[in-house]
């Protein structure tokens, strides 16, 4: 939900604008890679409570998640002023809570056949690929295309979410997504979040100044993350088939 609300936020400041933060990305970029580098820390360090202790791994869990909705909106905040020397550790805390969180669904991946370590690295090999095309796609979108794919992306993630919060509340009930539903909603996030990535590249630069790179920064972390976890969602899912 985090993710729709930052990009609701994005879209609002960059309706009508012109170019505010012409190098706002090329900032964010150290940031962006520093996140991801946190996030993968987080990761390592969810796998290893996994494994040596797994009883608290879920209390942990839902403790980080809580913890990381509520860091957030706080990070959220403080970057758009700009306050960058407050935001920054803030942030650093809020990848490494990502990537505990982030840990269950890597670890599902590895004890999955066929994916496993080599799944894993696809689906970071194929965020970095698609951020390799979508800087060249979204810095060179015209206004009425950049507008129309913004809108497109927006109402699809949504709905996306929509979606995915129905299957959790289904899951507690003891209903679950049978595979071929799941193949084509994990398919439908990957798309979805490729084409954020492009909108990243249109939008991000309406709606922040120079300043407020870190507000950039979250905004692709945000992308990538989620890009990333539908990847390994969509492996799973293929290699789970019965």
């Amino acid at each position: 939900m985090a993710t729709t609300s930052n990009f609701r936020n994005a879209i609002k400041k960059a309706q009508g604008q012109a170019l505010v933060g012409p190098n706002v990305i090329n900032k964010a970029l150290p940031y962006l890679g520093g996140g991801l580098v946190l996030t993968a820390v987080g990761v390592y360090g969810g796998l290893g409570v996994i494994s040596s202790n797994p009883s608290i791994f879920m209390p942990t869990f839902f403790v980080a998640i809580i913890a990381e909705l509520a860091l957030f909106f706080v990070v959220r905040g403080i970057a758009e002023r700009a306050d960058n020397g407050t935001a920054l550790p803030l942030l650093a805390v809020y990848s490494l809570l990502s990537g505990y969180t982030l840990s269950g669904i890597v670890f599902v991946a590895l004890g999955t056949a066929g994916v496993g370590l080599q799944g894993v690295g696809i689906a970071a090999l194929g965020c970095g690929v698609t951020f390799v095309i979508a800087r060249n796609v979204g810095s060179n979108l015209g206004e009425e295309d950049g507008l129309a794919l913004t809108k497109t992306v927006q109402l699809g993630i949504m709905g996306l979410f929509v979606v995915i919060l129905l299957q959790v509340v289904l899951g507690f009930f003891g209903v679950f997504t049978p595979s071929w539903l799941e193949v084509g909603i994990s398919g439908l996030g990957v798309l979805l979040f490729a084409g954020a990535s492009v909108v990243d590249f249109y939008i991000l630069p309406r709606a922040y100044r120079d300043e407020q790179y870190l507000s950039a920064a979250l905004s692709m972390y945000l992308t990538y993350i989620n890009l990333f976890i539908f990847i390994l969602r969509l492996l799973i899912a293929i290699n789970g088939r019965d």
